[in-house]
């Protein structure tokens, strides 16, 4: 037993052996307990937004960098989205995602540096809704000149209604002003209006809606710099009027808006224009119709004076109506007679025309033609067809020349293998014994070969 011991105390030990699971757990589990909130600065790099809603990026310096995500939860609260080479300042805790065994930062805040969150969010949307043409000019209604009904969506509480009734009631107070009330701050002050804007144009008859609340901060005013309220103003059948905040205050409601009015009050003064004036302009157009009405009056009056002046007896003019009507007449029957005499003229132009163009002549003068036509084709048929009969004659000839019966009438013959179909041209080809089919001038001959040999011709001298 003690030899035993001794061994185990004079052994190698043991290394510790590690799955890859456990190492990257322990390495999880001390990374994320001792890095669980941090704050990071960088540079954003590699930024994607894919469908889930995750924001997917990494923080780098001129040294390093580092993973980091944004699960949806955390990404809907930012004001701005975020983008490649953006400096920011990122809160978050270091986590390792085991399945690449990679460590990364889970963000739970992301601020821009050098500028507020906000303040970058307004600038990226306005950008965007610049691009899509919702400020365009073009896009901008005009306003009625006395509208007769005004609905406004603004707090009913706040002072921005108060000046605007106030300015009203001083420059146009029979004006019906129809108080929509909605919430102007909050997270939830963006869906009141837009459902107010539905609202009216859907139920309220109005000529104008005005949106409108008092000064206040940027966080203050950022339910009037969403991009669903800048796409239900452009989707309103009314016109609409913007007055948010004090004149140094811009908002997306403002840029989009068919007019922007600095502050509620200058908005009601916008809308209206003072009754007064309108009276005084009134009486200063009436005062100059009537005048324009007696200027032409005494014009009239003395044209009329000319008129008489001028007017004469009327049976003289009557008598010299008579006049000119004869004189008329005359002229009219003797330009009749000219024109009655010049169509007699032409028709006997056309008459002699049309006796020389007569039809039977002109029958009589083709066919003397025709039978001259024909006699001529008729000879010259006939030469043509004594001369193909004499080609004619002269091939025949040729080809009778050229014909193997007139060289066989001359004593030559054709000698073949009646069973082979084969024509023998040397004595070599037969042997004794074979039967042969001879082809003369006149008829042929059937042998039997005795002897075979070259044939020698003999003198007959």
């Amino acid at each position: 037993m003690n030899e035993t011991n001794e061994t185990n105390h004079y052994s190698t030990p043991v290394p510790k052996i590690y799955t890859v699971s456990r190492l990257t757990e322990e390495i999880k589990s001390v990374l994320e307990e001792r890095f669980e909130f941090i704050w990071v600065e960088g540079e954003i790099s590699n930024f994607r937004a894919p469908l889930s809603g995750h924001y997917y990026m990494a923080l780098k310096d001129e040294f390093a960098q580092i993973r980091a995500v944004m699960f949806r939860p955390q990404a809907r609260y930012l004001k701005f989205t975020p983008e490649d080479g953006m400096k920011v300042i990122a809160q978050g805790r270091v986590g390792v995602y085991a399945p690449r065994g990679e460590y990364q930062i889970v963000l739970d805040y992301l601020e821009p540096l050098g500028v507020g969150a906000l303040a970058l969010a307004f600038e990226q949307l306005k950008k965007k809704l610049a691009s899509e043409g919702l400020f365009a000019p073009e896009l901008k209604r005009p306003l009625p000149f006395l509208p007769q009904r005004v609905a406004v969506i603004t707090s009913p509480t706040g002072a921005a209604i108060r000046d605007f009734l106030k300015v009203i009631t001083r420059r146009f107070a029979n004006l019906e002003i129809i108080v929509v009330p909605v919430r102007v701050q909050g997270d939830e002050a963006t869906e009141d209006i837009i459902k107010s804007l539905e609202v009216v144009n859907r139920r309220l008859d109005v000529d104008v809606i005005v949106i409108t609340r008092g000064g206040g901060s940027l966080e203050d005013l950022w339910a009037f710099n969403k991009e669903e309220l800048a796409y239900a103003i452009r989707r309103s059948s009314i016109p609409v009027v913007s007055a948010v905040g004090h004149e140094i205050d811009t908002t997306i409601c403002d840029l989009v808006a068919d007019l922007r009015a600095p502050t509620p009050s200058a908005a009601a003064e916008m809308l209206v224009a003072e009754k007064e004036a309108l009276e005084n302009r009134l009486k200063e157009l009436c005062q100059r119709m009537a005048n324009q009405v007696n200027l032409g009056l005494r014009n009239n009056k003395e044209q009329l004076r000319g008129l008489e002046s001028r007017l004469q007896d009327p049976r003289k003019r009557l008598a010299d109506s008579w006049m000119k009507l004869d004189d008329n007449h005359a002229r009219l029957v003797r330009g009749l007679r000219w024109a009655i005499e010049a169509r007699r003229k032409q028709l006997n132009l056309l008459l002699l025309a049309l006796l020389h163009q007569c039809p039977e002549k002109r029958v009589e003068a083709f066919g003397a033609l025709l039978g001259q036509m024909v006699h001529s084709m008729i000879l010259a048929i006939g030469i043509r067809l004594r001369g193909k009969k004499a080609e004619l004659r002269a091939i025949e000839n040729r080809v009778s020349d050229l014909s193997p019966l007139s060289i066989l009438r001359r004593g030559y013959s054709i000698t073949m293998k009646p069973l082979e179909r084969r024509i023998i041209r040397s004595y070599t080809e037969a042997t004794g014994g074979d039967k042969l089919h001879i082809i003369l001038g006149e008829g042929s001959v059937d042998c039997i070969v005795e002897q075979t040999g070259p044939e020698q011709f003999h003198d007959n001298k």
